[in-house]
C-alpha cells in the first residue's frame, strides 16, 4: 500500500509515474520508414508537458489561475512585450484584438460600423471575420508571390476617409513588409493588428532594431492550436504595449466587465463598492459592472500548464523549422523551372510554419493532381487556407454589396487559389522525412 506523508510527496510520486508512462508508451522510438504518413504539422512534446498538466490537474482549478498567470508572464518576457492575455484560441485572440478597437474609450480612433479595415483575402478567415461580424468593412488588397503577403504598393489605393486600421497575418511564418505597413499606418493614424498565429518566433529588423513579429503593431495575436509553433491544445493570446488597450483586452475577454480583479479574487482594484458608473446606483458591485459588450474567452490552467513547458522549447523548435525549410528548398531547386519556390521577406528571419509551392504558369501541371499524388504517398498537403476568401459560400449573402470592398482584381490571390499548396516543416520532422517528401514532390511533377 502506498503511503505519503504530505501532498508534495504524493505529487512527486505521481509525476514520476507520468514520466515513466510517457517513456513507456508515448515516446517515439521507431525511426521514420519510407511510406509512413508525414503530417503537415503535429504537436511535439515530452514528459515535461504531461507532468505540468498533471500538476494543474491535481490542483483541480478548472478555469484561469496561477498557471495562466505564469504563462502570460513567461510569454511576455520571451517575446518582449508588456501585456499578454491568454485566451481560448487564436480565433478568439483575433476577435478580442478587433473588438477592443471598437471601444468608445478610443475617441476619434474608435472603429464604428461602416468604417474600413485594410486586409487580404488570401489567408485564414478568422483574421477577417471579426471585421464583418461587427459591421465594419474589410478592404481586400492583393498579395505578392513568392512572399505570399500583402502587396504594399496597393495600400494607398485602399485608403479612404473611413479607413481606421490594417489587420493582416504573417503568412506561414514569412512576415509581411512591416516597415512599409507601419509607415503607412503612422502616416494615416491607423491601428495595426498583427495576426501572428503562423509566425511565432519570426524576427524582423527596421533601422537596426530587431524584434519578434507581433510586437511591431498596436496588438499582436498568437494561436496555440496543435499544428502551431507551440501548443496547449486549444489556446491563443493577445498582446500589446499600450496600457489602454491592455485594460480593454481584459474587459472584452472577461465578459465586458469594468473590474480588473481576476476570477476568484475580490477587492484587488480597490473599487468594489465605491463607484458610480452608468445609471447604476452608487456602490453597485464593481465585479458585476459592465462597460463593454464582451465575452468569456479565457483559457484554463490545464491548457496553460502545457504552454509553460512549450515556451522553453521555442528556440529549438524555431531552429528545426528553419533547418527543415532550408533543406527542402535546397533540394527542390532542381525543379524550379516548374514551380515557384518561396522566398523570405527582406530584413526578416522567419520561423517557418510551412513550405509554400506554386505551380508555374504555362507548365501544364495541375495543382490538384500534384496534391492528390502526394496524399496518395502519405504526405499531407494543405492549401493556403481560404485561397480567395471572397469566393467562398460565406460571401454569397453579401456578394456584390457594400459590406466589403476590393482593390483591383486580386489576380495574384486567385492565382494562389488555383495553383498553390504547402507541406510541413514542423520540428518533429527528420531529415529522412524531408528527403522523402522532396523526392515525391519531384516525382509528382514528372507524372
Amino acid at each position: 500500500m502506498l503511503c505519503w506523508s504530505n501532498e508534495d510527496e504524493a505529487r512527486v510520486y505521481i509525476k514520476e509515474l507520468v514520466a515513466k508512462f510517457y517513456h513507456d508508451f508515448k515516446e517515439k522510438r521507431e525511426p521514420y520508414q519510407s511510406g509512413d504518413t508525414i503530417s503537415y504539422a503535429s504537436r511535439v512534446f515530452d514528459e515535461k508537458e504531461m507532468q505540468s498538466l498533471t500538476d494543474a490537474m491535481l490542483d483541480f482549478w478548472l478555469t484561469a489561475g496561477q498557471f495562466c498567470s505564469r504563462f502570460e508572464r513567461d510569454f511576455a518576457e520571451w517575446i518582449g512585450i508588456k501585456y499578454v492575455h491568454l485566451v481560448n484560441s487564436g480565433s478568439s485572440a483575433n476577435l478580442i484584438a478587433f473588438s477592443v478597437l471598437t471601444s468608445p474609450e478610443l475617441g476619434d480612433r474608435q472603429i464604428k460600423r461602416g468604417d474600413e479595415v485594410i486586409t487580404v483575402a488570401c489567408g485564414f478567415p478568422t483574421t477577417v471575420a471579426p471585421i464583418l461580424q461587427y459591421g465594419a468593412v474589410p478592404v481586400f488588397v492583393d498579395i505578392t508571390i513568392p512572399q505570399y503577403n500583402i502587396d504594399v504598393s496597393q495600400l494607398e489605393d485602399a485608403f479612404s476617409s473611413r479607413t481606421k486600421a490594417v489587420m493582416i497575418a504573417h503568412t506561414l511564418g514569412n512576415p509581411f513588409n512591416i516597415k512599409a505597413v507601419k509607415q503607412f499606418c503612422e502616416r494615416h493614424n491607423l491601428w495595426l493588428v498583427e495576426d501572428n498565429c503562423d509566425a511565432l518566433g519570426t524576427q524582423y529588423t527596421i533601422n537596426g532594431n530587431t524584434k519578434y513579429t507581433g510586437t511591431w503593431g498596436d496588438i499582436g495575436t498568437s494561436s496555440f492550436y496543435p499544428p502551431h509553433h507551440i501548443t496547449m491544445g486549444e489556446g491563443g493570446c493577445v498582446y500589446t504595449d499600450n496600457p489602454l488597450l491592455h485594460r480593454l483586452i481584459l474587459s472584452y475577454r472577461d465578459w465586458g466587465r469594468d473590474c480588473i480583479c481576476p476570477s476568484g479574487y475580490d477587492g484587488i482594484c480597490g473599487n468594489r463598492f465605491s463607484r458610480k458608473l452608468g445609471e447604476l446606483p452608487f456602490g453597485y458591485d464593481h465585479k458585476y459592472t459592465y462597460s463593454h459588450f464582451g465575452y468569456n474567452l479565457k483559457a484554463t490552467d490545464l491548457q496553460a500548464s502545457i504552454g509553460i513547458e512549450q515556451i522553453k522549447k521555442i528556440p529549438e523548435f524555431i531552429k528545426k523549422r528553419r533547418n527543415n525549410w532550408d533543406r527542402l528548398r535546397c533540394i527542390l531547386e532542381s525543379i524550379n523551372q516548374k514551380i515557384i519556390l518561396p522566398e523570405s521577406e527582406d530584413n526578416s528571419l522567419p520561423s517557418w510554419f510551412g513550405f509554400l509551392i506554386s505551380i508555374k504558369e504555362g507548365s501544364g501541371i495541375d495543382r490538384n493532381r500534384i496534391t492528390q499524388y502526394l496524399e496518395k504517398h502519405q504526405i499531407q498537403t494543405r492549401l493556403l487556407f481560404a485561397g480567395n476568401l471572397i469566393r467562398h459560400p460565406a460571401f454569397d449573402s453579401i456578394r456584390n454589396t457594400d459590406a466589403y470592398r476590393v482593390v483591383g482584381d486580386l489576380k495574384i490571390t486567385d492565382y494562389v487559389m488555383n495553383n498553390s499548396f504547402w507541406v510541413g516543416v514542423y520540428p518533429g520532422m527528420t531529415e529522412d522525412m524531408i528527403d522523402y517528401m522532396a523526392e515525391i514532390i519531384k516525382k509528382a511533377m514528372e507524372v
